[in-house]
């Protein structure tokens, strides 16, 4: 008989791959924790550990996700997938994201698009969190909490920069963006994401940081998508106020992605 447990718990508020890094942080580092098997978009967790689940039970409340526990049996601990093709598809993912945010930052500032410039820290954002996933691999808990302590201040910084520029521009008679570049970069961006969603769906995996990339690059291209209307409908309304709106909301997608990633740190 095994000596192996398997509990299944709900967790209500796991819906992207930050709250998956802070489970992982959190009962990784128990040695009775064999392994995490998570489910993403139905917001399971499957836990094979030693000993009593309530000890896992009460780890996974001190997260405040959400969490219930379903129930627990006997069972074999189940074999990873291929480590090694996943980070190759990871790292393809994460030169892709970063690039663009180089690419949308420099031409957002040239071409006065806010929408280009929040897109950007979107894309960063991602980097972020794909760049803690490969490196926290074998590496110590201590030293993935200090990068995402610092990463999130930085995002968090950035994001409060471009809501003042967002608010400074309503306030006063900024310039008209340049909708030629909204457009066209963006459409570039969404064609990297595509990209990026089609290799990820490639490696047909299971595993639940491939699962939640998917998730994010699928929110990606909607946010790319809405760039490039704000970009069609500064050309038709000759106005600079569609720029400004889609980069106040993709602003406040960017906070949020922040306080995510700081969750990791505690």
């Amino acid at each position: 008989m095994s000596d192996i447990n398997k509990s299944t718990f709900k967790v209500s508020q796991m819906d992207c791959p930050s709250e998956e890094q802070m489970i992982r942080m959190k009962l990784e580092s128990n040695p009775q924790i064999k392994y995490l098997d998570f489910d993403i978009p139905n917001r399971r967790l499957e836990v094979y550990h030693q000993g009593n689940a309530q000890e896992v039970n009460k780890a996974l409340g001190e997260l405040k996700l959400g969490e219930k526990l379903l129930g627990t049996e006997k069972a074999e601990t189940p074999i990873s997938e291929d480590e090694t093709k996943q980070k190759k598809i990871l790292w393809w993912v994460l030169y892709i994201n970063f690039g663009f945010f180089v690419i949308e930052m420099t031409t957002g500032w040239i071409s006065s698009s806010m929408g280009l410039i929040a897109d950007s820290l979107d894309m960063l954002a991602d980097s972020i969190v794909y760049a803690l996933s490969l490196f926290a691999v074998g590496g110590a808990i201590s030293r993935k909490k200090k990068v995402a302590k610092f990463s999130g201040y930085f995002q968090m910084a950035l994001a409060l920069l471009g809501f003042s520029e967002v608010v400074r521009r309503f306030l006063s008679s900024s310039e008209t963006p340049l909708f030629q570049w909204m457009i066209i970069v963006s459409i570039f961006a969404l064609i990297g994401n595509l990209v990026s969603l089609w290799l990820i769906n490639k490696a047909k995996s299971k595993e639940a940081h491939m699962q939640a990339s998917a998730i994010f690059t699928s929110n990606d291209i909607i946010v790319n998508g809405g760039v490039i209307l704000a970009g069609v409908l500064v050309y038709f309304l000759d106005s600079k106020w569609p720029d400004l709106v889609i980069g106040g909301i993709v602003f406040a997608f960017v906070m949020r992605g922040a306080i995510r990633i700081l969750k990791l740190s505690k």
